[in-house]
């Protein structure tokens, strides 16, 4: 079983092609990682995301708002393609945030507006591994500090990166050193899945 890889970030509002470019190359990490990159299904840093894991022949599972295809694209005019998957919730914009988080072994999050801030909430809630790619716009240099803000303990880890790569890298090498998967077996597969891939692309 691969690990799933939550990105989240900006669906929308003014992106640069500096910050499309980093969540592109965010995705493509995650793909040669042997991971699937899981995101809410919609455009922006997050779809260009999985356009990078798409590039790198990667699998994508895209978490849909809508109750159906139809209303994935004409209510909430999101796409269909390249994603290998789509679940089609019907919980609306915040109740898929809920999804999001729960469908992904670990998140990173790319720039960020109202909605990823959400996401962000939930997961350090949860207590997830999450990781930030510093300087990615939004309020990606915030989250630091909104945790700090909180003064709660849920036991999430936080890992900060300017560099898309290095903190795909990281974020796994974190979360297969502390036993964050829910068994020894499943974390003896995602190993062996991380190091067949990186003997294909070495």
């Amino acid at each position: 079983m691969r690990i799933q890889i939550g990105v989240m970030g900006s669906a929308g509002g003014v992106l640069t092609e500096p910050q499309l470019t980093l969540a592109r190359r965010l995705g493509r990490r995650i793909a040669e990682k042997g991971c699937v990159i899981v995101t809410g299904a919609c455009p922006g840093l997050p779809h260009a995301a999985v356009l990078g894991a798409t590039d790198a022949g990667g699998v994508s599972l895209g978490v849909s708002p809508a109750r159906s295809r139809e209303e994935h694209v004409t209510v909430f005019e999101s796409p269909l393609d390249p994603y290998t998957t789509l679940v089609f919730t019907g919980s609306g914009l915040m109740g898929r945030e809920t999804h999001n988080i729960h469908s992904s072994d670990l998140v990173l999050f790319v720039g960020g507006r109202s909605g990823t801030l959400g996401e962000f909430a939930i997961a350090y809630d949860e207590g997830k591994l999450i990781g930030i790619l510093r300087d990615s716009g939004g309020i990606s240099n915030d989250f630091a500090n909104i945790a700090k803000l909180v003064e709660k303990n849920t036991g999430a880890t936080l890992i900060e990166d300017d560099d898309p790569g290095r903190l795909v890298d990281r974020c796994l090498d974190e979360y297969l050193r502390t036993d964050r998967p829910t068994s020894v077996a499943l974390a003896g597969q995602a190993q062996r899945a991380v190091a067949i891939t990186e003997e294909r692309h070495g």
